[in-house]
């Protein structure tokens, strides 16, 4: 029915007809449904194929109940080989089969009824209630239930003119709009419906939020102004509001305007509402803490637990909270955990170990620097572990919501051989706290440095000469990936990072061994010259020295052979042969040549000198 592309899809028809049985199917072309609208045969069923669901001749077969598809129906069943699509209601393209979409936030009735029309008729459904069966909701704003499950639960979330533009590519027989490509436009931005207003932050802080905040769909305006939805709030900085907010106005903590980038989805207020120390709230909040009994059935708060998930109270979180490391209880106050130096001054231990270290009546001099060893030891674990559990982990946990951070490439180019390192000085302070939990003056501290040598040459060179590498990667995809930066913001402000960046946390494997070399220096000085551990003590320090040696031979040649890239690159006409495994470049001269002719002066000549040959 209807005189639209009927030339056109008879040609894309004839393609396929020839492996396909649609075509024993009895077809009649006509220009008068009526005749065969009112049939009431037994014996077969008519479809009608229509190019136009928008006119008279649709309505009349629509009032009666006939079976109503589209071109695109037919030749995609037709070049799938399988029977027509059987739908209750009319079927003009296949471009959301299987799709199941709900929709949130619309006042204008027409405009939903036009859609959910639209919908069915590219072979989509609609459930009137959020389920883990909605592939799509379909939100006008941030607000409401669905929208917290529907983040809670990974599921994409759209913007209306998604299944417009999807209506516009129905004669496409074989685009589908679940593509995301095609969908990743049409995402609804965290902030849209947030008009948001930043306090307690530096000028250049507020200005990036404030860029953030119009990138991801908001609008922001100057503290204090009644249209605004949200005040983020610098927490560290900020002790008390400048006026009385209204019930209306969100109140909230930076990481909740970073976890909304990270997610990309609005994270839900109550988990990041900032609150006065004084405040009731808190007050309410100790007296419930301290009316909480350790006794309390678990499979019920569970349960309770499970279920506030799937309430209105739903709030997500771009990540759980990283469980307490058992070390955390001993180590040092922050100011010295995150102190380059290894003085005895800054080491000011805040907390006693776990088999806290005994305290000898006469503690020796050397006795003490052993004890420094282990403390710095114990911080410089406690910073590798939160590099792993609140960086690496994370970055690498499958199912973040708003899919992965970065590519795994750059996971394993930032963090290298740090699990190694890791496991390495784990098991280096387990053996220094076993020492000195059972001190005598005899026992050997160099043996614990010379047992491990051989992993600290494996796990080092690979992480400190690739550093330089490690750091351009941060910098870049902090550059390029919003969700990236977001995520860096959120962790570095947590008290276990010391307000310390990433790259500063990971320049102290760098830093480390120099460190332990010095302390075992100080130890030996210590030592009298009839304790066996003298000479254990030094053969300790030449390991360390070995393993730097073998750091910058390894860095020196990695340099020297990218400079021979260089200078094949910068040279017009280089020689081939210039490339070598072998050959590494030493220094380069900038000179001007001073002949006798006149010509020859003044002229500028590069000299590169290379391991094995000098080259003008």
């Amino acid at each position: 029915c209807g005189d639209q592309n009927w030339s056109q899809m008879e040609s894309e028809y004839s393609h396929v007809h020839q492996h396909n049985n649609l075509l024993s199917t009895p077809c009649i072309m006509t220009d008068n449904v009526q005749e065969f609208g009112e049939e009431d045969n037994t014996d077969f069923e008519t479809v009608f194929v229509l190019t136009d669901f928008d006119s008279p001749d649709y309505s009349f077969l629509y009032k009666r109940d006939n079976r109503i598809i589209g071109p695109p129906v037919v030749l995609y069943c037709a070049a799938k080989e399988e029977p027509l699509q059987f739908s209750c209601r009319p079927l003009y393209s296949t471009t959301m089969l299987n799709l199941s979409l709900c929709f949130t936030g619309f006042r204008n009735k027409e405009e939903m009824k036009n859609l959910v029309n639209l919908v069915h008729h590219m072979g989509g459904t609609i459930r009137k209630d959020f389920s883990t069966k909605v592939t799509h909701l379909i939100a006008y704003s941030t607000h409401g239930e669905k929208y917290r499950l529907a983040v809670c639960l990974g599921t994409p979330i759209l913007t209306p003119s998604w299944i417009l533009k999807a209506w516009e590519r129905r004669n496409d027989v074989f685009f589908h709009a679940g593509e995301e490509e095609f969908r990743t436009e049409f995402k609804v931005p965290p902030f849209q419906d947030c008009i948001l207003s930043f306090l307690g932050f530096s000028e250049e802080e507020k200005a990036n939020m404030e860029e953030r905040t119009l990138k991801h769909g908001g609008r922001y305006l100057e503290v204090g102004d009644e249209s605004c939805t949200h005040i983020v709030v610098e927490e560290n900085s900020v002790k008390e509001l400048p006026f009385s907010p209204s019930k209306k106005l969100f109140v909230v903590k930076q990481e909740w305007f970073w976890g909304s980038i990270q997610m990309d989805a609005r994270a839900g207020e109550s988990m990041y509402l900032y609150e006065k120390n004084d405040s009731p709230a808190m007050k309410k909040a100790v007296s419930l803490l301290s009316l909480t009994t350790p006794n309390s059935n678990r499979k019920r708060r569970r349960l309770r637990d499970t279920l506030a998930q799937l309430t209105k109270e739903t709030e997500i979180s771009p990540f759980p909270p990283p469980r307490k490391r058992p070390s955390a209880e001993h180590s040092l106050s922050m100011g010295s955990l995150l102190d380059v130096s290894n003085t005895p001054e800054t080491c000011k231990n805040s907390k006693p170990s776990r088999s806290s270290t005994p305290v000898v009546s006469k503690q020796s001099a050397r006795w003490q620097v052993s004890k420094e060893l282990y403390q710095t030891e114990s911080n410089y674990v406690d910073i590798l572990s939160t590099i792993l559990q609140l960086f690496k982990h994370p970055l690498e946990k499958e199912g973040q919501v708003g899919g992965p951070i970065l590519a795994q490439e750059e996971i394993k180019t930032i963090f290298g051989s740090i699990p190694d390192i890791y496991a390495v000085h784990t098991r280096i302070k387990s053996d220094l706290e076993e020492l000195l939990t059972h001190w005598l003056e005899d026992r050997s501290v160099g043996d614990i440095i010379l047992k491990y040598s051989k992993e600290l040459v494996r796990t080092y060179p690979p992480f400190v000469n690739f550093f330089e590498m490690s750091k351009e990667t941060i910098v870049r995809c902090e550059k390029q990936k919003p969700r990236f930066h977001a995520f860096l913001k959120i962790n570095q402000a947590k008290p276990e990072c010391g307000r310390q960046t990433l790259v500063e946390l990971l320049i102290r494997p760098v830093q480390r061994l120099p460190s332990v070399a010095l302390l075992l220096n100080d130890i030996k000085k210590h030592t009298s010259d009839d304790n066996p551990d003298k000479i254990t003590l030094e053969k300790a320090i030449d390991s360390l020295k070995e393993v730097m040696t073998h750091i910058n031979e390894d860095k020196r040649k990695t340099e020297g052979q990218k400079q021979i890239f260089d200078v094949v690159y910068e040279v017009d006409g280089c020689p081939a042969n210039l490339l070598s495994s072998h050959r590494s470049l030493v220094y380069r001269v900038e000179t001007i040549a001073l002949g006798d002719q006149p010509c020859d002066r003044g002229e500028h000549v590069t000299l590169f000198l290379f391991n094995d040959c000098l080259e003008v």
